[in-house]
């Protein structure tokens, strides 16, 4: 972990100085506010920039939706490698907690939470006799089905409003022990849903059917609705983007966390002169 925070620290230094004397950013803690008002006051500040960086973001090229699935399409690749020493860090930590339920967030959107959730899945599916789930829980702005180029009838919301079932949602990814539970429609009241006790029932029947669960959550700054999903799994893992994301946002959605729940950080979009591990 001491690694993880002296390549994050060392990124940040090189991102505010590659920055211009016009793209000053505000630090999580640079508002006037009273121990009272600030959450918040924190809430409204990130949903604030968490909207406008989400409009600034381009539509996915076929190129960004190959990366996403790259230990699908190249196996033996590096970056395929990289995810296979995180499923065996995850592994070993399970051997002494339980951790069937693992949701995957950021900080903030385009920090690569979905590339991870996606390629962790896949390489943890490949293990031997390994029943594996991968959930989309992002109802506002799914992607996981784009990702893997597949097209749900129903989906998460569904079974959530209307008590679909379970097994008339799941898509399974062919060749692998991976079923996927997707996005179909997008609710209105997606916090409400997530917080609910179906979505509670939902991952403990997940926990009870599936070797491990793999929960791609919302990013956490701006909207209650990754931490929310946190709380109902038995690890998280927060996904940095090197050289992108604020040192002091990271620290802002570990603040949001349960930190007995936080089991690690990956480092995605490393250089591989900058740091050994690349995808970590």
């Amino acid at each position: 972990m001491a690694k993880i925070y002296e390549a994050l620290r060392r990124a940040e230094e090189e991102r505010k100085q590659a920055a211009t004397g016009t793209d000053v950013r505000v630090s999580a803690m640079d508002w006037d506010a009273t121990p009272e008002t600030a959450p918040k006051a924190r809430r409204e500040f990130f949903w604030t920039r968490w909207m406008a960086r989400g409009k600034e973001r381009p539509a996915d090229t076929t190129a960004d939706l190959n990366k996403r699935r790259i230990s699908l399409l190249q196996p033996e690749s590096h970056a395929a490698e990289q995810f296979r020493t995180l499923r065996s860090r995850i592994d070993s930590l399970a051997a002494q907690r339980p951790i069937k339920t693992l949701a995957m967030t950021s900080a903030n959107p385009g920090d690569g939470k979905t590339t991870a959730s996606l390629n962790l899945a896949v390489v943890t599916a490949m293990g031997v006799a390994r029943q594996t789930l991968l959930i989309d829980c992002d109802l506002r702005r799914p992607s996981v089905h784009r990702s893997l180029a597949i097209e749900p009838k129903t989906g998460l919301a569904e079974i959530l409003l209307d008590g679909t079932s379970l097994d008339e949602a799941l898509i399974k990814v062919e060749g692998l022990n991976l079923d996927v539970l997707a996005v179909h429609n997008k609710p209105s009241n997606p916090s409400e849903l997530l917080a609910s006790a179906q979505m509670r029932e939902l991952v403990a029947e997940c926990a009870r059917r599936y070797d491990r669960v793999i929960l791609d959550t919302p990013a956490a700054l701006g909207l209650s609705d990754g931490p929310t999903v946190a709380e109902l799994c038995d690890g998280v893992v927060m996904v940095v983007r090197a050289g992108v994301t604020p040192l002091e946002d990271v620290e802002a959605a570990l603040e949001l966390m349960d930190r007995r729940r936080v089991i690690g950080l990956v480092l995605n979009d490393a250089e591989q002169g900058r740091a050994h591990y690349g995808y970590y």
